[in-house]
């Protein structure tokens, strides 16, 4: 007994080391030609936190989270997720990065053809080797968490703009990543079905998912954000915590961005 006892003091009392970001993204740079889409730009996140990155259309906000996710390759910098060195091209795994670093897009992009039950699965069988039954329990287990268990049968096209999302924020979750990116996934929808795609993230974000959210949302921001980056002309401009952006923007371009997006 004494023995346990003291086993569990010493451990206590250990220094705790801090845990390298997640996300590391130094000096990132990337051009198409002579138009400079990102210049510098410089960003970590940390496990469990959720960054939102919000900034006029064309800011590079979906080219940055492109980036990390080795969708688009960049020109200058370095981004590490969870250690893994995105830059390296050929020598990097964007299979295996991809099944760690979840993406979700504006425009679902779940197969026509397949029904939402065989969307979920493909990519556990066939890049992480699930059997079939493993891969499809798990499936049905996701599709009651975007709260819709009654759809495994169903085609994309059979659905709403706002199932379609929740299916393909469920196929990101089948891979079981470490950090989810969203490229403005509700812009597409009509604006009844916006809440209940938002719904989901909200959930994601309270069960400690690591997430970056390009998005127009600023309610979505407010509530869930641990920060905000505000991005214009490919740099990032501004970040700081929700808080602080929506009620004491420090730079001028932040405050006009603001004041137009919030009046509407």
């Amino acid at each position: 007994m004494n023995a346990t006892v003291s086993v569990a003091v010493a451990s206590s009392t250990e220094p705790v080391l801090a845990q390298a970001p997640l996300l590391r993204i130094d000096g990132v740079g990337k051009s198409y030609g002579t138009v400079q889409v990102l210049s510098g730009c410089t960003l970590d996140v940390q496990r469990g936190e959720v960054v939102v990155i919000c900034g006029p259309s064309g800011s590079g906000k979906s080219t940055l989270i492109k980036c990390v996710n080795g969708l688009v390759p960049f020109n200058a910098g370095r981004i590490l997720c969870d250690g893994v060195d995105v830059g390296l091209g050929r020598q990097v795994d964007l299979v295996r990065l991809r099944t760690r670093v979840g993406m979700v897009f504006q425009n679902f992009e779940l197969y026509p053809h397949l029904s939402v039950l065989e969307n979920l699965c493909l990519a556990p069988v066939h890049v992480l080797r699930r059997p079939r039954s493993e891969a499809a329990e798990r499936a049905h287990q996701l599709l009651v968490r975007v709260g819709l268990p009654d759809k495994a049968g169903s085609l994309p096209g059979q659905l709403s703009g706002g199932q379609q999302q929740r299916v393909a924020i469920a196929r990101a979750l089948a891979m079981d990543p470490i950090a989810l990116l969203f490229d403005e996934p509700t812009s597409a929808l009509d604006p009844e079905m916006v809440g209940e795609v938002l719904d989901v993230m909200v959930e994601l974000a309270r069960d400690g998912m690591t997430m970056m959210v390009v998005t127009h949302e600023m309610g979505f921001a407010r509530k869930v954000a641990d920060r905000v980056v505000f991005m214009d002309a490919g740099r990032i401009v501004e970040t700081g915590t929700a808080d602080g952006f929506f009620s004491e923007p420090t730079t001028e371009r932040a405050r006009g961005f603001l004041s137009r997006i919030l009046s509407h």
